[in-house]
């Protein structure tokens, strides 16, 4: 069995497979953002997840061949690596699991583990890929100054938006009353106690209000709307990016997939980030995701043991996500 942890900023999923493709266990916690809940409450959340995905399954940790941890702003703090690498030592036996960012699990989902680039907007987003054996990454740098193109900037833009409607710096659309009744606003400056006392800015619960946006622009917001396309243009330039740090060679088609709760916005996300992918001087293939991410993170787990999950069993678990 290999044990699948696609870490974020919302939610934590874990998933269990065997080496023919089946799905054993599937479980959901809270967050395993350890900047904001803390390595004590990450370490708890794990622990949790993967006590309940193995007991879905009737198993014992000894019993699993390897897992991955694919953690939120894991690799973006050097003093914490070692903490963060030992969090699932009070769990699972020793040398049967291994950390790294939740991106990979983003990249080995959509594209089955293949050369390519994933895009991940989610609560955060960024970027990641592999070609000949090259790894990049861009983005990814947090929400106070980067994270472009994810749920939380598009929660920001709209509520930047709204406080332009507001003062009249801006003509106001159906953002504005769709706010004030969503979260229950007796007054406009009323927004500012909703967002800094009681949710607290708090990275995911800020995140939820991206969907808010997407209601506005498909009730006919067109500033709304434009929000989605400059997030789009951010996404691909973090595409770009890891194309170029990958050193693909100019005229190759390059295949890239997505993943995250930003792309559930569908047409208005996709259609622009198609138009501008397809506008790049570099030749991409953008195609649906394959698998999610926490299927991705067993497959990882499967090729850090030394053997990779097979053709056959891939295309079972493919077939196993159609059907569910």
């Amino acid at each position: 069995m290999y044990l699948g942890v696609d870490g974020g900023g919302t939610k934590t999923a874990f998933v269990l497979i065997d080496d023919e493709g089946r799905i054993l266990a599937r479980h959901e916690e809270s967050t395993s953002y350890y900047l904001e809940i803390g390595l004590e409450a990450t370490e708890q959340v794990l622990r949790r997840g993967t006590q309940a995905a193995l007991a879905q399954a009737g198993a014992e940790a000894g019993a699993l061949r390897f897992a991955f941890f694919g953690l939120p702003a894991y690799g973006e703090d050097s003093s914490l690596q070692a903490r963060l690498d030992a969090l699932p030592a009070g769990f699972l036996p020793v040398g049967r699991h291994v950390c790294g960012n939740d991106m990979i699990c983003g990249w080995a989902g959509s594209l089955g583990g293949q050369d390519g680039i994933s895009v991940v907007a989610g609560t955060g987003s960024i970027a990641y890929g592999q070609y000949q054996g090259r790894a990049a990454r861009a983005g990814g740098w947090g929400e106070l100054f980067s994270d472009e193109g994810s749920a939380y900037w598009i929660a920001c833009a709209g509520l930047n938006l709204f406080s332009r409607m507001s003062d009249g710096r801006a003509a106001k659309g159906p953002l504005h009353a769709l706010l004030r009744q969503r979260l229950e606003l007796g007054d406009d400056l009323d927004l500012c106690g909703h967002i800094y006392t009681r949710l607290g800015a708090q990275r995911g619960a800020m995140a939820q209000i991206s969907q808010l946006v997407g209601e506005a622009a498909l009730q006919g917001d067109e500033q709304a709307r434009a929000i989605f396309a400059d997030a789009a243009g951010h996404l691909v330039g973090l595409v770009c990016a890891v194309r170029a740090n990958l050193q693909v060679p100019q005229g190759l088609a390059l295949p890239v997939s997505y993943s995250g709760g930003v792309f559930k916005s569908g047409a208005l996300i996709m259609e622009p980030l198609r138009q501008k992918l397809t506008a790049q001087p570099e030749f991409f293939v953008l195609g649906e995701p394959l698998l999610p991410p926490d299927i991705g993170a067993a497959l990882y787990a499967a090729k850090c043991s030394g053997q990779p999950i097979k053709a056959e069993a891939l295309a079972r678990l493919g077939q196993t996500r159609k059907t569910s």
